[in-house]
């Protein structure tokens, strides 16, 4: 799975914001504020990944449980899958 084309996470002063570019800007109105994780999550994302690599990533950069991690992950993608913006 991954994050659908035309997408581009930025930061903000002190946050994330991802924003849509090029045809994506006609699909999805708005903007996605993200914090620290988020942007971590969504950055592994951009590329072609399991939920699994992605619970990996998560557990290896931050120091939260296991099954926190996965939760938290899977939780993410249902938000993301529910936008239509994963690939």
């Amino acid at each position: 799975m991954k994050i659908k084309e035309n997408f581009m996470l930025r930061k903000v002063a002190d946050c994330f914001v991802v924003v849509p570019v090029g045809a994506a800007v006609s699909e999805f109105n708005g903007m996605i504020n993200l914090n620290d994780v988020g942007a971590f999550l969504w950055q592994l994302l951009e590329n072609d990944t399991t939920e699994e690599d992605v619970v990996k990533a998560l557990l290896e950069q931050y120091d939260v449980d296991e099954a926190t991690a996965a939760a938290d992950v899977a939780k993410f993608i249902s938000e993301l899958r529910n936008a239509d913006l994963l690939a």
